[in-house]
C-alpha cells in the first residue's frame, strides 16, 4: 500500500493501570470518538487515522522503549496522549524531532523538546490564579502540600512558593511527598492535624488521591481545611464518595458540567456514540479528544507531518474544541480555566479564573 493511501497511525499513550489508570477508559473512548469524527471529515492528509494504544501506566522505560520501537518500525506517524510527566520525560528524548508528539495532560510547564506540543494546563494559568481566588473569596491562606514524588508535584510546589514569596498573608506551612501507589496516609494526616493550615493543596494522582481524601474525611479534617486540586476528575469524585468530598475545590480547563455550547454538544455526541453507561466524561479524556483534533488540523493545515514545518504552523495558531477557543504555541496553550467545587459526584462551576 502506498503511503498516500496508508493509514495515518497515531500512538495513543494513556494509563491503563497504576494510580492513573482511573482515567484510562475515558481517554480511550474520547480518542475513539475523535478518530471517527476526523475520518468522517476526510482524515489526515486524506488518510484514515488509526489508533495504536500504548499503556502509559506501565513502567516508564518500557513505555518509552515500546513507542521508540514502533516509530523506528514505521508503525507510528504521531504520538498523542495523557500520561504523567515521568512518562513524558522518558518519551520526549526518544521521539525528539521524529514524529509530532501532542502531550495533552496538565503539567508543570517548561517542556521545549523539538516535536513536542504540550497543550495542557500549566500552573501559571491554572494553579496560581486559583490560589488567589481561594484567598480572596473564602479566606484560605495557610496551605499544606501533599503530592506524589515526581516532577509535576515538585515543580508545581516550587512555583507556588515563588508565587507566594511576596504575599503577606498566604503561605505554605508544610509539604509531604509520597510514592506513586501510596494507600496509607496516616503520617501525613497527623502532620496536617498538627499544622495551623486552613487549606490542603493536593498534587496526587488518581487512586492515590482517592485514598487520601477518603482517609482525610474519616479523620474529620474537612472541618479544619478546605482541599484544592488541579487534578481531580469525575471518576475520582465518584470513587471518593459524596460524604468524603466536602469542600474540595478543583481548577481545570474542562468539566463534564461545563455549560457552554461546545461542551454540551461534545457530551451529547459522546453519549450517543457510547451510551449513557459509558465511563463519565472527564478532563483527561477530553484532552485526548482535543489533542487528536489539534494534531489533525495542524497536519492538514501544514500539508505535512514534518516536525519543523508543524512548529512553524503552530506559532500562535488557534482552534476551537469542547473547551472553547485555544491559542496554541509549540510548548504551551492559552485557554480558559474554571474553578469548581465538588457537588455529590459532579462539579459545580464557580468562576472562570
Amino acid at each position: 500500500m502506498s503511503e498516500r493511501h496508508a493509514p495515518f497511525r497515531v500512538g495513543l499513550v494513556v494509563p491503563l493501570q497504576g494510580p492513573a489508570g482511573i482515567y484510562g477508559a475515558s481517554c480511550v473512548l474520547c480518542a475513539r470518538l475523535a478518530v471517527e469524527e476526523i475520518n468522517s471529515a476526510g482524515g489526515v492528509l486524506a488518510r484514515p487515522v488509526q489508533l495504536r494504544i500504548v499503556d502509559g501506566g506501565a513502567e516508564v522505560d518500557r513505555v518509552a522503549s515500546d513507542v521508540d520501537r514502533l516509530i523506528s518500525a514505521g508503525q507510528m506517524d504521531a504520538v498523542v496522549g495523557w500520561h504523567l510527566s515521568a512518562v513524558r520525560q522518558r518519551l520526549a528524548p526518544r521521539i525528539r524531532g521524529r514524529v509530532p508528539y501532542v502531550y495533552t495532560a496538565l503539567y508543570e510547564g517548561g517542556e521545549s523538546t523539538p516535536g513536542v506540543f504540550a497543550i495542557g494546563e500549566t500552573p501559571e494559568i491554572q494553579l496560581l490564579p486559583a490560589l488567589t481566588w481561594m484567598a480572596d473569596e473564602i479566606g484560605v491562606r495557610r496551605w499544606f502540600v501533599i503530592g506524589n514524588d515526581y516532577a509535576w508535584p515538585h515543580r508545581s510546589t516550587a512555583l507556588t512558593r515563588q508565587f507566594l514569596h511576596d504575599q503577606d498573608k498566604v503561605r505554605i506551612d508544610g509539604a509531604a511527598f509520597v510514592d506513586l501507589g501510596t494507600s496509607a496516609f496516616d503520617a501525613v494526616l497527623r502532620q496536617i492535624e498538627r499544622s495551623a493550615c486552613d487549606g490542603v493543596l493536593m498534587f496526587l494522582v488518581g487512586h492515590d488521591a482517592v485514598e487520601f481524601n477518603r482517609q482525610f474525611a474519616r479523620r474529620g479534617l474537612h472541618d479544619q481545611c478546605a482541599r484544592f486540586s488541579t487534578l481531580m476528575d469525575e471518576n475520582m469524585l465518584q470513587a471518593i464518595g459524596a460524604s468524603s468530598a466536602q469542600d474540595i475545590f478543583v481548577a481545570s480547563g474542562y468539566f463534564e458540567t461545563l455549560p457552554t455550547a461546545e461542551s454540551l454538544q461534545f457530551g451529547a455526541r459522546y453519549v450517543r456514540r457510547f451510551g449513557p453507561e459509558a465511563p463519565v466524561l472527564n478532563a483527561p479524556g477530553e484532552s485526548c479528544y482535543e489533542g487528536l483534533w489539534m494534531l489533525a488540523e495542524l497536519v492538514n493545515r501544514t500539508g505535512s507531518g514534518d516536525v519543523d514545518q508543524l512548529h512553524a504552523t503552530a506559532e500562535h495558531s488557534r482552534y476551537r474544541g469542547p473547551r472553547g477557543n485555544i491559542l496554541v504555541d509549540p510548548q504551551r496553550t492559552e485557554q480558559t480555566v474554571y474553578l469548581a467545587t465538588a457537588d455529590h459526584t459532579g462539579f459545580d462551576i464557580l468562576a472562570s479564573i
